[in-house]
């Protein structure tokens, strides 16, 4: 069955599904999107509930190829680098990139999604239904139910195709899982941190009450707080803490003595910047993290999956919704591939794609505790000390494995990875071996490092 002008039923209005529905009309198909949420342009966004997102180079592709990268960028406000806070309240910026203009951005969540939902409302073809929940789904038929939270009615939609973009919790994904005519694989990992959402208002003059262009860190090994700006001057905190079994967990921070006493001990500078700490402690939730993976994505030339309901990963590299804006892009031009065959795109996209959004799942954990831990470790800093300089001053022959993940939006995740990993070992092996002492010529820096680079590659081929 071919692609053209078809109807595609979409089950999920986040980022992901509003992206591929407003691509999808754009390419003259007929759609439907089903949200089981109210319509976020209507109602207050709930508290505690990642309210802001790391947007970088792989989102903005997906915005680019829909014609709304001016758009976004008015939302965006940039972050250079990690602001490394320690237990005695120093900081110090620790840049993404040694290039010029290469930075993430701070988005806001609501505010993306608001963006595109009115852009693809904006065309005939697309009819979006909120307060839908998705109760059952007909794998062979391209359909779904849906319980209409006000009516209480439920009813069935049948189309071409069925895209589920569901999210981590995904009811499509779900029914392929208990589908007993073909094998479905099916991982979830949870991390032993969960996660809580603070806030630090904005001044009283509505400016920033520290750095606006940094990403905050307070690492501090088994657990960490960071900050990302928002457009009103305000920030969203993130504490990461493991849920129990540490002097200091979510299972024993249970009264507001002992979260005054954790925040004194721990991140003594935030006090002063969080005045509605112990009142924003007990209201928001504390939620999970946790990385999902499974095969296959498609089911009978009909149905597929996308984004978190595919893949869904921890957010410590800010790539789940980049990752998922990147699907968007990379299904785009299978469509253009296969002529517009649907069956055919959708087992082409499950087969090539897994492999680079299962990378990106593993280095977005390797990621979690590099920010936890390593980050204040002298010789992870002497290393993006090297890294830094050979960006700098070689922008074409060098980028650092968070370059390559980040700003390198043409290289896919899986390679990106083989050659990051392989040049931090060999940087850390360097340093720690004393052969790149700091009165060598960065030339000599750089020939030292690839050479290095490629025999850890070539070790690794051979295991």
């Amino acid at each position: 069955m071919t692609a053209k002008n078809s109807h595609i039923l979409i089950v999920g209005a986040g980022l992901c599904g509003s992206l591929l529905a407003l691509r999808m009309a754009q390419r003259g198909h007929r759609v439907t999107l089903m949200e089981r949420r109210p319509d976020l342009r209507k109602v207050t966004q709930d508290a505690g509930r990642s309210i802001n997102l790391a947007f970088s180079n792989r989102g903005m592709k997906g915005m680019k190829l829909v014609g709304l990268e001016k758009e976004v960028t008015a939302l965006c406000i940039p972050m250079f680098g990690r602001m490394i806070h320690d237990p005695k309240g120093n900081t110090f910026l620790s840049p993404y990139s040694g290039r010029e203009g290469e930075y993430i951005n701070s988005i806001s969540r609501p505010g993306l999604n608001a963006l595109l939902l009115d852009a693809a409302e904006a065309h005939d073809g697309v009819e979006i239904i909120f307060d839908q929940k998705c109760v059952s789904v007909d794998l062979e038929k391209a359909s779904a139910a849906f319980k209409d939270y006000k009516t209480g009615e439920v009813r069935s939609y049948q189309a071409d195709v069925l895209i589920g973009t569901d999210g981590a919790g995904s009811v499509v994904r779900k029914a392929m899982f208990n589908h007993k005519r073909f094998l479905f694989s099916f991982s979830q990992q949870w991390l032993t941190h969960g996660y809580k959402e603070l806030t630090i208002p904005a001044a009283p003059n509505g400016g920033y009450k520290t750095e606006k262009g940094a990403l905050h860190i307070w690492p501090r090994g088994e657990d960490m707080l960071i900050a990302l700006p928002n457009l009103d001057g305000s920030f969203t905190v993130t504490l990461f803490l493991p849920y129990s079994n540490s002097d200091y967990c979510f299972d024993n921070l249970t009264s507001e003595e002992k979260v005054m006493e954790y925040f004194t001990n721990e991140f003594p500078d935030t006090l002063e910047l969080m005045p509605n700490l112990a009142k924003e402690f007990f209201e928001n939730p504390t939620a999970p993290l946790g990385t999902i993976k499974c095969s296959p994505w498609d089911a009978y030339g009909k149905v597929l999956l996308m984004g978190d309901a595919a893949h869904a990963i921890v957010p410590f590299y800010g790539q789940g919704m980049n990752a998922s804006f990147e699907d968007v892009v990379e299904f785009d031009k299978i469509l253009d591939e296969t002529e517009d065959d649907w069956s055919q795109a959708f087992k082409l996209f499950s087969q090539r794609r897994k492999k680079d959004t299962d990378a990106i799942a593993d280095l977005a954990v390797d990621n979690f505790h590099e920010m936890k831990e390593h980050t204040a470790n002298p010789l992870f800093q002497a290393k993006r000390k090297v890294e830094t300089a050979l960006e700098s001053n070689f922008p074409e022959s060098y980028s650092s494995k968070y370059s390559l993940v980040t700003f390198s939006e043409d290289i896919p995740y899986a390679e990106a990875m083989r050659r990051g990993r392989a040049q931090d070992k060999a940087i850390l092996n360097l340093l720690d071996d004393g052969l790149l002492p700091e009165d060598l010529a960065l030339e000599e820096k750089l020939k030292i490092v690839k050479n290095h680079t490629e025999e850890v590659l070539h070790e690794d081929d051979l295991l």
